[in-house]
């Protein structure tokens, strides 16, 4: 799938664009199916919300389920990334979201390219999420909420939330948040929060500063994100496990466009288990001797 100019200049301009129904009901349901198995499974990829078997975040189901990892190589949410920054990528990160009915936790103020830069040491924004809804997104079960533009603020001060949920985030300042809100329209415009059916997309920006409430509607609200990143700006430390920040920094080749529908073969390198590697972590950088692509 191809970006034209004008969905290129309102990227630039608002930081993300919104696809409704993007992908259609086969196709999402091949993936929702997946999704509870997936769950129940009692590995250090399924992170719980607080106080609650409720899971909030699945890490890496791409490698090791099969409509994920076609889902990783779908060219609808590769291509758009690409042609946005003129290089090859690679999955920095592939998670499930599960912001359940009346247990999911809200995420805070934050900008994912502030997480990355912080404990990643990722050079450069070069880096952005493509969100995928597998269930209908309203206005009471969670959604996404933008603040349009403030992408172009570059990277703002942000503080390591450890405590307010159980997955600690680089977060931004409610100060800052009312400038920037009143920057964007204030009450008319200046946050913005995209909803639609499930199979509906999002494409936003690493540096758009976003956050959602918590769901207390009887809806599950399960998102999957991609987070993509150019192949010259891949991370420089290791100090996260690998499920949650990868380290195989090959380029995504692209199945075909029905490939959630039809048998496509990919590999699943943890298909039997996820390794004892990807829970060694480092704080030191790492040297980078990937030949340029």
């Amino acid at each position: 799938m191809r970006l034209s100019l004008e969905q290129i200049a309102q990227f630039d301009r608002d930081g993300y664009l919104f696809f409704s129904g993007l992908f259609s009901p086969e196709e999402t349901r091949t993936l929702t199916a997946a999704v509870p198995e997936l769950y129940a499974r009692r590995e250090a990829y399924n992170v719980r919300e607080k106080g609650s078997d409720a899971v909030r975040t699945n890490f890496a189901a791409h490698l090791y389920s099969e409509p994920f990892a076609k889902l990783a190589r779908h060219p609808r949410m590769v291509e758009p990334v690409q042609d946005l920054f003129g290089e090859k990528l690679y999955m920095h990160q592939f998670k499930i979201n599960g912001k359940m009915a009346f247990e999911g936790d809200v995420w805070q103020w934050h900008q994912d390219y502030g997480t990355w830069k912080n404990d990643d040491l990722m050079p450069t924004e070069r880096a952005m999420n493509v969100a995928i809804f597998l269930d209908d997104v309203n206005a009471f079960n969670g959604p996404l909420m933008f603040i349009p533009g403030s992408h172009k603020k570059g990277v703002v001060d942000a503080k390591h939330d450890l405590t307010t949920t159980s997955y600690p985030l680089w977060t931004v300042d409610n100060d800052l948040i009312r400038q920037l809100v009143e920057r964007a329209g204030g009450k008319n415009g200046g946050i913005v929060s995209p909803q639609g059916p499930a199979g509906s997309m999002i494409l936003f920006h690493s540096c758009l500063v976003h956050a959602s409430a918590s769901n207390l509607s009887p809806w599950n609200r399960v998102s999957v994100y991609l987070s993509l990143c150019a192949l010259s700006n891949h991370i420089r430390r290791f100090k996260r496990p690998e499920y949650i920040a990868h380290r195989d920094f090959s380029a995504i080749d692209c199945l075909p466009d029905d490939c959630l529908l039809k048998h496509y073969p990919v590999e699943l390198p943890w298909k039997n288990g996820m390794p004892g590697s990807a829970l060694v972590t480092s704080s030191e950088p790492i040297a980078d001797t990937r030949k340029a692509a």
